[in-house]
């Protein structure tokens, strides 16, 4: 019996993840069977329509952030997982993006840097790209607008992962 044990706990701990990743969440779920099953979000923002977005991100040290959208109704109706390397062509827009637009769709980032090459702020995302650590930046300028992004290897978990 005491074999068992560390089996069905890792069994348990396995499911029980399982109900936790907003990506199982089903479509049209209430938002008090949201908050339910995938607990308090990390952040909260209106969307246009009425809607809001409820976002669970695993950052700073983690490498998703689910966005679990509602509709007027409070019914679940997207779900997405942004830091993904398809995704960021398709979501960031340099030029119309501010700092709230950059928050609502990949929440805080988990450092903010500047480099004399750029003037104004560069927040930085982990996330990962075929078990890849890779880093997503983007490049915010001194009037709170995206400038630009890009993706990077993230080298520092590379080393510590060998």
């Amino acid at each position: 019996m005491r074999r068992l044990w560390p089996v069905a706990m890792a069994l348990v701990l396995a499911l029980s993840g399982c109900a936790l990743d907003p990506t199982r969440l089903p479509l049209g779920s209430t938002r008090a069977e949201t908050l339910q099953k995938l607990g308090n979000p990390t952040a909260t923002y209106a969307m246009p329509g009425g809607g809001e977005r409820l976002q669970y991100s695993r950052a700073p040290a983690g490498v998703t952030v689910n966005n679990v959208d509602l509709d007027a109704s409070g019914r679940v109706v997207s779900i997405r997982q942004e830091l993904e390397d398809g995704m960021f062509d398709i979501t960031v827009k340099p030029g119309v993006w501010r700092v709230d637009d950059v928050l609502r769709s990949y929440g805080r980032p988990f450092e903010v840097s500047q480099v004399l090459a750029f003037n104004g702020d560069i927040w930085t995302w982990h996330y990962q790209s075929l078990n890849n650590p890779r880093l997503f930046y983007i490049y915010i300028d001194p009037d709170g607008v995206v400038d630009h992004y890009h993706t990077a290897h993230d080298q520092r978990r590379l080393m510590t992962d060998q």
